[in-house]
């Protein structure tokens, strides 16, 4: 007979895998917003990951997506890859990934998972703040050390512009997130072996 453990652990390691995969197939893609700046859809997948698995397991997607960018695959925007992309200037805002994730899904996971509706957007919201955040943080002390642009200037190329492009994206997180962690929870149960 089959554990319970076991078939749970199986079951997150797909769900992992699966937003691994949407990282990949996403983040190359990109909308322009008016004024001509790219909206990658990277950060979508990110913050997605940690609302659906939680902040380990959507960091751990977040590390599968980096190491497979890092070894040349082409996941990164423009369809490009390899670990000189992955250590480049803007490199700190991909290996941010993996911390966004992280406290993306860690803040929604312990205080809005369980309750009612508005209070669960609210603490997905928090938890996506926080994330990007971190993921802004981490990206831009990266590229000043690269670059040895100034910290005004950093925020200026890197971070200003892309913030509407960013609350686009935690909207359309909500929006689609909802209902596909409703949908999740339905098949998990859905297949809980007997007792």
């Amino acid at each position: 007979m089959i554990s319970h453990n076991s078939l749970s652990n199986t079951r997150n390691l797909v769900l992992c895998a699966m937003c691994a995969a949407i990282t990949c197939i996403l983040a190359p893609l990109s909308i322009p917003l008016a004024g001509g700046v790219p909206v990658s859809l990277a950060t979508f997948a990110v913050m997605l990951s940690g609302v659906l698995l939680g902040g380990p397991l959507g960091a751990l997607s977040q590390l599968i997506y980096v190491l497979l960018a890092a070894v040349g695959l082409p996941v990164l925007a423009g369809w490009t890859g390899g670990l000189g992309i992955v250590l480049g200037m803007t490199g700190g805002y991909i290996i941010g990934y993996i911390p966004c994730a992280w406290l993306t899904g860690l803040i929604y996971k312990k205080y809005g998972e369980t309750a009612k509706k508005p209070v669960k957007i609210l603490f997905m919201i928090l938890g996506m703040t926080a994330g990007n955040i971190v993921l802004y943080v981490i990206g831009t002390a990266w590229f000043m050390f690269i670059t040895e642009m100034t910290l005004e200037a950093s925020l200026a190329a890197c971070v200003i512009p892309f913030i509407p492009g960013n609350i686009i994206k935690m909207a359309a997180v909500i929006i689609i997130g909802l209902p596909v962690e409703n949908a999740i929870r339905r098949t998990a149960y859905a297949n809980e072996p007997a007792m």
